[in-house]
């Protein structure tokens, strides 16, 4: 793929919307891998809208609210007309705990109201539950979000971590924007059964976890703070057996002139057109290696030989704890469609 084939705008599902093929993530300016520096994320937000980036993809659960008062400082009242992508429903405690989720259409609407305050804002883009609520059936979740775009509050509907019916479910009640998936080298359980149908109905893809949480960058967690500090991927025997992959990834982008993270990030872009990486840099030097990446030109026998060298069963541990693994509705559909 010829570098000005990466740098084009690209289509976000059947929305109308041509957009930057980059988004940012803003999780990571929140606490989520330790300490961090608001006034460096503002800079970092408003360079990446400056470079073209049209999409800011939060949570309203991030930093328990933070991440979205942090993003409605940087923008000042939408001055730079970015895209703004929220997900719901995951409760927290005071201590910072998970303590369930809840996608009722009264807490959807709830979430909605507190959120764009926080992000001061009249409407959000694209408004998603961020995992199935296994006790609301999704019809009722998206049939909330829905009325929420009648009303001008949300202007499309996009979905996390789903399987392949739950998607058709959504999408019987309302045209679905995207879904959001975790999406890297090592990480393509996507491919086999929830890509065909997002295709199939006009579904777009942002792809989070392209760096693998920072462990394809050579990245670590900071201390107990770090979420990645207890995430199997990143402990234990399972930390040694990842910086083989790390190892492999460097030698691969070494072989081809670039870095691990820019191969990494022109990997998921050589993908398809469909699919939008959203990529959690927390300063301006990050931002600078991943719009580093979209001059990375990779051929298909470079994507093939990348896939050969870094098979997805190369990656120790689950992306997630037990727990977390359990409101997987895309892992779980994709498990029972394997089990004999």
């Amino acid at each position: 793929m010829s570098s000005k084939a990466m740098t084009a705008k690209r289509a976000l599902g059947s929305t109308g919307l041509e957009i930057f093929p980059i988004a940012l993530g803003c999780m990571g300016m929140s606490g989520m891998y330790g300490r961090s520096d608001d006034n460096e994320s503002v800079a970092t937000i408003h360079a990446a809208l400056e470079r073209g980036v049209m999409l800011l993809d939060t949570g309203d659960f991030y930093g328990s609210g933070l991440n979205e008062l942090l993003i409605g400082r940087a923008l000042g009242g939408r001055k730079h007309n970015a895209l703004l992508s929220v997900k719901f429903g995951a409760l927290r405690g005071p201590d910072g705990s998970w303590l369930g989720f809840d996608a009722r259409p009264e807490a959807a609407k709830n979430f909605l109201a507190y959120t764009l305050r926080r992000l001061g804002v009249d409407h959000i883009d694209i408004y998603r539950p961020a995992r199935l609520d296994p006790k609301v059936p999704i019809e009722e979740t998206i049939g909330a979000i829905a009325d929420m775009v009648k009303a001008g509050y949300v202007r499309f509907v996009g979905l996390s971590e789903v399987g392949p019916a739950t998607i058709r479910r959504a999408q019987a009640v309302h045209p679905i924007c995207d879904l959001q998936i975790e999406y890297s080298i090592v990480s393509r359980g996507p491919e086999k059964e929830i890509f065909p149908i997002l295709g199939e109905l006009g579904v777009g893809v942002t792809a989070y976890g392209v760096l693998l949480r920072g462990l394809l960058s050579g990245s670590k967690p900071t201390g107990p703070a770090d979420m990645r500090a207890h995430l199997p991927r990143f402990v234990g025997e399972n930390l040694a057996r990842n910086q083989e992959v790390v190892g492999v990834l460097k030698r691969l982008s070494s072989e081809m002139s670039t870095t691990p993270t820019k191969l990494a990030i022109a990997w998921v872009l050589a993908k398809g057109r469909r699919i939008l990486p959203v990529i959690g840099a927390r300063t301006r030097a990050q931002l600078d290696e991943v719009f580093g990446a979209l001059a990375v030109e990779l051929s298909a026998a470079d994507v093939a030989r990348i896939e050969e060298a870094l098979p997805a069963s190369k990656v120790a541990g689950a992306r997630y704890g037990e727990l977390q693994m359990q409101h997987l509705d895309s892992e779980r559909e994709a498990s029972a469609s394997r089990s004999p």
